[in-house]
This record gives C-alpha cells, sequence and structure tokens, in this order.
C-alpha cells in the first residue's frame, strides 16, 4: 500500500458502521484533534505540535501572502508504543498494537501476500473479485445474514486486492464489547467463502454492464493510457480487468485462489486498538488454529522497461468541451533513500491549495477548479502524476504552465517559506495519522511490508525536517523527468491536435484505447 499515492486503497465492500460506532467516532475526533498528546496515546505519544495540515480550498492566497505555515513551527516528537507480536501454532503471524484502552474500538486487518500479480495472465483480476466476493455468502450465513450480523453490532468489513497489487487484504473494526463477534464473523469469512454461482455471475454482470459509464469517464481513460505509456507490457500497466478475463472467472476460479493463497503461512494478521495480545491470542487460536498451511508461489516481476522519449498521448472524445490532462513520468520504490524528500517535493509542487500548481494554473490563470500532482511508491517504482481537467480553449496555456512549472522546481531551490510550510504540513498529516487504530494500523503494515527500520515513524518528523532546498532540487531533477514525460490528453482532438503538437510528436487514440493517427510534432 503506497504511500504519498493519489490513492492510498479503497476498501470495497465494506457495510456501513452502526450509529453507535458514528457518535463513538465523532467524540473521538474532538477528543483526539485537540491534542495527539493526550488522546492518541495514553502513554505513547509526546509531542509538540499545531493544527492540521487543512485549509480552505476556495482561497489561499491571503495565507501564502502573509506565509503562514498551516501548523505551527514546534517539531511533532513521538515515542510511539512498540507493537507486539506472536505466532500461532499454524505459523499465522499476529503483529498488535496496544492503544488507548480510553476509547474501546479496534481494527485489524489481515494481509494475504497474494494479489493481483498472482492472477494468471488470462484471468486478471482473479485475485480482486476473489477478495470482494468473499462476504457474499460463507458455510453459516448467505450475504443477507452477514450483512445483517455485522449491522446489528456496528462493525465494518472490507476486502480487496487490485489488479496491479502484490497483497490481498480483508478489515474489520468495531466496538471492543463486540469483539468476539466480530472475531467470529471475520474467521468465518476469511475461512469459509462460499462464492455463490449466482453471486458471482451477478457481480460480473454489473462489471461488464459498468464498462461503457466506465469508458466515458475522462479520468478513466487518461489513468489506463498514463499506465500504458510508462510501464509498456509490464504487469503493472493493467489498471482495471480486461472484460474478456472477468467473463472467464467462475465461481469455481474464485474458490481455487482462495484456497490456494488464502493459507496462514501466506498472511499476517494486524491488530490495533483496545485490546491486548494475551487477550487476543487465545482467541485466535481458536478461530484460526485448525486453518491448515499451504504451498503458495510468489509471483515474480520483470523489470520496469526503459523509460521512452516525451510523448503526447490524445484520446479523442468528440464534442468534450474539457481537455482532462494526466501528466506523468516513473517515480521511486518506497525502500528508495530519495521518498522522504520526494514527499516534500510534491507538497510543494501540487499538495493542496498553497502548492505552485494550484497557484498558477488555478488561482492565477483560472484555468481550472482542480490541479495537483501525486505520486505513488511501493516494491517496483510508482508514478509521477500531475493532473487536471481544464477548458478547451486553454489546453495549450495549461501544457504550457504545466511544464514551466516542472521546469522551475528542477531549475531553482525552492523558499524557505515553502519548505517550511511543506514540512509542516506533512508532519501535521501525520500527527493526524496517529488519531485512531486504523490510521496506526496502516502505518505498521506499511513498515513491516517494505521492511523499513523498526524506528521508521519515531524518527518521520525528524526525517521531514532534515529535509534541504537542495535536497527537494536534487529529487526534482531526477523523477520530474522532462525528457521522458509523458503527456496524455482526453479531449475533442479536432480542437486540440494542432495545439498539441506544438509539444512533442502525438499519437491519437478512439474512446476504446486503439490507436488512430499520430501527428509529428510542430516544436513550441
Amino acid at each position: 500500500m503506497p504511500e504519498g499515492s493519489s490513492k492510498p486503497p479503497t476498501r470495497a465492500a465494506c457495510s456501513q458502521p452502526g450509529e453507535i460506532i458514528m457518535r463513538n467516532k465523532t467524540m473521538k475526533a474532538k477528543v483526539l484533534i485537540a491534542t495527539v498528546c493526550i488522546a492518541a496515546f495514553a502513554s505513547g505519544v509526546c509531542a509538540q505540535q499545531g493544527g492540521t495540515a487543512g485549509q480552505n480550498p476556495t482561497s489561499t492566497k491571503g495565507a501564502v501572502v502573509k506565509g503562514k505555515a498551516p501548523v505551527n513551527k514546534n517539531l511533532l516528537t513521538v515515542k510511539l508504543p512498540k507493537e507486539q507480536e506472536g505466532t500461532l501454532k499454524n505459523g499465522l503471524h499476529v503483529i498488535l498494537l496496544e492503544s488507548n484502552h480510553m476509547l474501546p474500538i479496534f481494527s485489524m486487518e489481515m494481509v494475504v501476500m497474494s494479489g493481483g500479480f498472482s492472477d494468471p495472465a488470462d484471468m486478471r483480476g482473479l485475485a480482486n473479485m476473489t477478495a470482494l466476493l468473499m462476504r457474499e455468502g460463507t458455510a453459516k450465513h448467505n450475504s443477507r445474514e452477514l450483512g445483517e450480523a455485522l449491522d446489528t453490532i456496528g462493525a465494518t468489513f472490507g476486502a480487496n486486492s487490485g489488479v496491479s497489487s502484490f497483497t490481498s487484504n480483508i478489515t474489520a473494526s468495531g466496538l471492543t464489547d463486540n469483539l468476539d463477534q466480530i472475531l467470529d464473523l471475520y474467521a468465518e469469512i476469511i475461512r469459509t467463502p462460499k462464492y455463490p454461482t449466482e453471486e458471482v455471475e451477478r457481480y460480473k454482470s454489473r462489471t461488464l454492464d459498468s464498462q461503457p459509464q466506465l469508458r466515458a469517464n475522462p479520468g478513466f481513460l487518461a489513468q489506463e493510457r498514463l499506465a500504458q505509456a510508462i510501464y509498456g507490457t509490464h504487469p503493472a500497466s493493467l489498471t482495471f480487468a480486461p472484460p474478456d478475463a472477468i467473463k472467464k472467472i467462475t465461481a469455481a476460479d474464485l474458490m481455487r485462489f482462495h484456497d490456494q493463497n488464502y493459507v496462514p503461512n501466506n498472511a499476517t494478521l494486524y491488530i490495533a486498538g483496545d485490546v491486548t495480545l494475551k487477550q487476543m491470542l487465545p482467541k485466535l487460536e481458536q478461530l484460526f488454529g485448525d486453518w491448515k498451511q499451504g504451498d503458495v508461489k510468489q509471483p515474480t516481476l520483470p523489470p520496469v522497461p526503459t523509460q521512452a522519449e516525451t510523448k503526447i498521448h490524445l484520446i479523442n472524445r468528440p464534442g468534450s468541451v474539457q481537455t482532462v490532462f494526466q501528466i506523468g513520468s516513473l517515480s521511486l520504490e518506497r525502500t528508495s533513500p530519495d521518498y522522504v524528500a520526494m514527499r516534500v517535493m510534491n507538497q510543494i509542487l501540487g499538495t493542496g491549495p498553497p502548492s505552485r500548481l494550484f497557484l498558477n494554473i488555478r488561482e492565477d490563470k483560472g484555468y481550472t477548479y482542480s490541479v495537483g500532482s501525486t505520486f505513488n511508491a511501493g516494491k517496483y517504482p510508482g508514478l509521477f502524476i500531475a493532473q487536471s481537467p481544464v477548458r478547451t480553449d486553454v489546453t495549450e496555456g495549461t501544457i504550457r504552465e504545466f511544464m514551466n512549472e516542472f521546469k522551475r522546481i528542477r531549475d531553482e531551490k525552492v523558499t524557505v517559506t515553502e519548505l517550511d510550510n511543506a514540512k509542516h504540513a506533512i508532519i501535521g498529516n501525520f500527527a493526524l495519522s496517529l488519531e485512531n487504530p486504523t490510521g496506526r494500523l496502516n502505518n505498521i503494515i506499511q513498515q513491516r511490508m517494505y521492511g523499513l527500520p523498526a524506528n521508521y515513524w519515531d524518527t518521520y518528523p525528524q526525517k521531514v525536517q532534515a529535509i534541504t532546498a537542495e535536497d527537494v532540487q536534487r529529487v526534482a531533477q531526477k523523477y520530474v523527468d522532462i525528457n521522458h514525460m509523458q503527456i496524455v490528453a482526453v479531449g475533442d482532438a479536432s480542437k486540440t491536435r494542432e495545439v498539441l503538437a506544438k509539444f512533442g510528436s502525438v499519437q491519437e487514440y478512439d474512446g476504446d484505447g486503439k490507436p488512430v493517427r499520430t501527428a509529428s510534432a510542430g516544436g513550441q
């Protein structure tokens, strides 16, 4: 689950939390936002910190002109309680973070080390469908009964994977008063899904029926083309399961994938909240102890391909009044020593209202309401992406300003104010991630998944604070790669083709992603 992503991962197929959970979370938010030191951990966090990094997105000029940081300048110091570990007799590894017994809630997530990259080549989407449909019926209950049982105790449940993922993730949360009931349902769903044929076929039908709507979405078309332009034939180039693969997958295929991959020696259970390891291990042994191990084959990915020269990919949508841009290049791995500097650089360039892209393309030029940049980083190099939907008549001006900002952050050192504001925003957001069990759980999972040092999050604010203007410029020159930038534009080709050709060679595609024509570059 790469940090720095536009997506941090969505949780599919979740039931809605009960009213009591919502009241609890509302109360908790008020207490915890007031002071991380008191509420995040009763005995763990000692912080000197200010507010949040959030600002009103409708107007930021005043704040920027005054040079006000979104949080105060005291550095957050953190001493996190250490996670405890145990292993069941069958090899299931359990990692638990005991925290804040004042709030009777807990979260857990099982990470199964098989995801979309474990799919057969002709069944991409199998892992994701296996996860999403786990709750559609078990050996004991049908889908409706499971939903009612979860709703009755105010519990949430979710399961997902992805076509370009190493893992499948199964989450649950709720009140510790309902711990036993939630654990029972959690184990039942994970261990004994039945994948009823009628539910599988219904899901396939819905998914296939949604294809025209999906392909009418310019954001989806841009995302799909950008991944293909950068990753080529690499498995990471896939953003959505192909229709032919969805048609082919059967209930028997789902059951087979589950039985081969959902085994205790291929999974880790992470838990955080108002629970103890001593309390949990006997319960887990009872529920998961007779779960049999299996022989799991882990996928091996090929190297990411050498990056092509800058090219423009134009997806034609006749009659469109907007041009939707996604501009990107290869990013970095999560374990890269450049990761924190990249966070700071991207914060300055394109994260939120105070960013350069926002202030230029939205506030100054008025080309769009929404503009920004992001990057993701995982076990293989992710993507750096800048994006915005703009009016068709400002297509040329927008791409020119994107390139100007890319060159500026590469060629010039950022200001002291920009650097300080970015650091405070990142550290403030990190402080907010410590407020609840789910946030702390995600931090632990990330540290374990990528083999980060045991004290990584203890020293994270110091790592951020240590970044210099020189560091920002260095990573911008390395990863904001203007010589290999792939530019995707979705819009009316008859109105944008000649304009875009000023910036490079244009390859045109239809709405199904099929190449149509190539136009030579006209030069800027």
